[in-house]
């Protein structure tokens, strides 16, 4: 059973960072790739961004370059920085996790909480 653990979300004021982190439970190479998803109150799930097993890296356009999606292979973790930080930012943060013959992610975290305040 893969396990995906975020940490790292809180309190912030607006213009503040955060790095958000999540750490699998098995090698993250045996993943083709993994995730960062966001759900706000009342909105559907939003994909954030994306790193591949080659650390090629995909970030929401939304974002506009406030965010970056990272890998460290030797600690099974992957990060989220997120700079300049909105009010609209504000959402339960989740990692995901694709599996090698699979075209969807099919291991979720149970997700970390960021606010941040205006």
């Amino acid at each position: 059973q893969v396990h995906l653990v975020e940490s790292g979300g809180g309190l912030v004021q607006a213009g503040g960072s955060l790095r958000l982190s999540c750490v699998a439970s098995e090698s993250i190479f045996n993943f083709n790739a993994m995730g960062w998803y966001r759900q706000a109150p009342g909105k559907q799930r939003e994909l954030v961004a994306t790193i591949s097993s080659a650390g090629l890296s995909r970030h929401a356009d939304f974002l506009k370059g406030r965010f970056t999606i990272s890998r460290d292979n030797a600690k099974n973790t992957v990060y989220l920085q997120m700079n300049s930080l909105k009010p609209e930012d504000t959402a339960v943060y989740y990692c995901a996790a694709q599996g090698v013959h699979s075209l969807r992610y099919d291991y979720w975290g149970q997700g970390t909480q960021v606010t941040v305040s205006s």
